[in-house]
């Protein structure tokens, strides 16, 4: 009932080029292929580390970078970014409203890039490439050996490499294209969820959690260690991942400590050419290897963004570390959440679900139609509702169970960047940037305008999503004008059960439709994410702490002190 964004392409930037996690997603970069709005069910951890620099988007969206300098790649822009990427002397970040910004050198063309809107970035060499957010690979700079020649067809994720990039295709499948001389564009033929390029040699990781590499293995960079994995990426001549457990594990060239991590449980790693950085469960950002231009000594701060989802009459969020903690009704036990770390959430009416850091899926509360009891597999994300939930598998396909009176719990096939379960209907994008709907469609909330969209928000029986040029759009039930947007662009936008918030580019928050609890009379101020309930609405500030308004009969809009006071499991 909140708004379920592309938390599949924060599952592609992971795989872009920002190692942007979702707290121990799948992939070096993260994302999706056809939405680039903030999600604020998923946790999301960026740190991306150059050849000689390293890049990080802070709690509240402004990018530190430290390390080389010399050709102002370590100098960003001000402003807000979702992810950022760090090449050799460039950079590259995207900005809330999709729009590309870069840095550095630009001797190639590689820090001038193209108009439009993306999803994800990642700078190589002296080359960069990104997805747009109808899901076309681009790429500017360099093309000497046709590392900026991207192939036609929708892509979920790509990675630029020294001189070549590789990309995850929507049907799972990898396609590298540029120099080829020992093997790193010559991908295997089978399905995976996240691709990482390097200097020659390139990994990703299969949709069955473990990780396989090719092209150059001299230092054994592409002889990946057993097991699975939430994370990995790709250096100069070593590999580091994070295991499923949150651990780092590194191979490779170790002449500089570069594959010796620290100990700790991380939300994201990025490998440099001869350095390594990772941000810790704590927020911190840590970095190893060589550090002859200071790239390895990371500034203080934070660099975790939690996840939070407003219910129906309770409220949950994700700590820094990753741990659930949930406040409001739980006669259901919908707010008495099971240990361990998440990096997607969803709470829905009597029930909530969220998805592990194994990719694996775990709901709680009341189950009557079996909407808590998920499927087995892994996933990118998970969205419940009233008496439904609905996923999207880590190939991008679409799985629902629980109450299927109206057909809501019976998704259509083929491959998509996000999903949204409301009332007794679904919404999802597809990764053509198309939507599609099925279930109750008494007021046209299943029946969807044409066009492509960024993001999408299921309410109880009204819809609204925001189109690739920024407009929002609403259809279905809007008899308290929730289906009734304001004029102006809009980076996401969330639904309720009968009103609608939406993010602007400049971080500030609109919300229209019934008021009778104040849900829509928001507190003054920037945010970074919102998600809404049936009358109480929660946001997250760039700080990290979390604010709510509206119906506080159960105490939903009363927020704990997140990372102090109350432990998992614990109900308010």
């Amino acid at each position: 009932m909140t708004g379920r964004r592309l938390a599949g392409l924060l599952l592609a930037a992971l795989a872009a080029g920002s190692t942007l996690v979702l707290a121990g997603s799948a992939g070096a970069a993260l994302p999706r292929a056809g939405v680039w709005s903030p999600d604020p069910e998923t946790v999301v951890a960026t740190v991306s580390a150059g050849v000689t620099h390293t890049c990080a988007v802070r709690i509240d969206g402004s990018v530190s970078c430290w390390g080389d300098d010399r050709h102002g790649e370590s100098t960003p822009p001000t402003g807000a970014f979702l992810s950022v990427s760090a090449g050799r002397f460039s950079t590259c970040g995207v900005r809330p409203a999709g729009i590309l910004a870069c840095w550095g050198r630009d001797d190639f063309g590689q820090s001038s890039p193209p108009a439009g809107t993306f999803a994800t970035v990642s700078v190589g060499a002296e080359h960069a490439c990104g997805v747009r957010t109808e899901g076309a690979a681009v790429c500017w700079g360099r093309n000497d050996v046709g590392q900026s020649a991207a192939p036609g067809g929708t892509f979920v994720s790509v990675s630029a490499g020294a001189s070549y990039s590789c990309g995850v295709r929507s049907d799972g499948s990898v396609s590298c294209w540029g120099l080829d001389d020992v093997g790193q564009s010559s991908p295997p033929t089978e399905a995976f969820i996240s691709v990482r390029a390097g200097a020659e040699h390139s990994c990703g990781i299969k949709s069955d959690g473990t990780v396989a590499c090719w092209g150059l293995d001299d230092y054994g960079q592409s002889t990946p260690a057993a097991g699975e994995f939430v994370a990995v990426d790709v250096g100069g001549r070593h590999t580091c991942g994070i295991d499923a457990q949150g651990s780092l594990i590194c191979w490779g060239n170790n002449a500089h400590g570069q594959s010796t991590p620290p100990v700790g449980t991380f939300l994201s790693v990025s490998a440099g050419y001869s350095h390594a950085c990772g941000i810790r469960t704590d927020g911190v950002a840590v970095c190893w290897g060589n550090d002859r231009h200071g790239q390895a000594v990371a500034p203080a701060g934070t660099f975790v963004r939690r996840a939070i989802s407003a219910g129906d009459l309770h409220t949950c969020a994700t700590r820094i570390d990753g741990m659930v903690v949930c406040w409001g009704r739980d006669f259901e036990s919908q707010a008495s959440p099971p240990a361990g770390r998440f990096v997607v959430i969803s709470a829905g009416s009597g029930h909530s679900c969220g998805v592990r850091a194994n990719r694996t899926l775990a709901c709680w509360g009341y189950d009557n139609d079996g909407q808590a009891s998920p499927p087995a597999g892994r996933f990118i994300s998970v969205s419940a509702a009233v008496s439904q939930s609905c996923g999207l598998r880590t190939d991008h396909t679409l799985t629902c169970w629980g109450n299927n009176l109206y057909g809501q719990s019976s998704p259509p096939a083929g491959t998509f960047v996000s999903v949204s379960a409301g009332g007794d209907h679904a919404c999802a994008v597809r990764t053509d940037g198309t939507l599609a709907c099925w279930g109750k469609d008494g007021v046209g909330q299943a029946s969807p305008p044409a066009g492509t969209f960024t993001s999408l928000a299921t309410g109880y029986s009204h819809t609204c999503g925001v189109r690739t040029d920024g407009v929002a759009v609403c259809w279905g039930h809007d008899n308290f004008g929730q289906a009734s947007p304001p004029l102006g662009s809009f980076a996401s936008v969330g639904s309720g059960s009968d009103h609608t918030c939406g993010i602007r580019p400049n971080a500030s928050v609109v919300c229209w439709g019934l008021d009778n609890y104040g849900q829509t009379s928001l507190p003054s101020g920037t945010v970074v994410s919102v998600s809404l309930g049936r009358y109480h609405t929660c946001a997250l500030r760039r700080d990290g702490r979390v604010v709510c308004w509206g119906d506080n009969f159960y105490g939903q809009s009363d927020p704990p002190r997140i990372d102090r006071a109350r432990p998992v499991g614990a109900s308010s």
